[in-house]
């Protein structure tokens, strides 16, 4: 189920604060990148990656590439960091997104 545009501006200031976890370098989107990624996502459901690879178009297709794969949601993007979040129910604390 993705996220309502209400849920994405709730959690923009909860992801502010955090530093990038993952980066992804001039050898662009690997499966050892990726598989990085679902560990990150599992543990944290909230993160921030650093995409630095190439140009815009680039980048915004490797963004578009991680949330396909992982089946996070982007919340938002800014220059090359791009913050992702999926609900992970088996986390002790989870992430308790506001209702619609």
């Amino acid at each position: 189920m993705p996220i309502t545009e209400k849920q994405k501006r709730w959690l923009k200031p909860q992801v502010h604060h955090l530093k990038p976890v993952v980066l992804v370098g001039q050898h662009g989107l690997t499966e050892p990148v990726l598989a990085e990624i679902e560990i990150a996502l599992d543990h944290h459901e909230l993160l921030k990656v650093r995409v630095n690879a190439g140009d815009r178009d680039e980048r915004d297709a490797a963004i578009g590439l991680i949330c396909e794969r992982t089946g996070a949601d982007l919340i938002s993007r800014i220059g090359n960091v791009a913050a992702l979040y999926r609900h992970n129910p088996k986390k002790r604390d989870p992430i308790v997104l506001p209702k619609l």
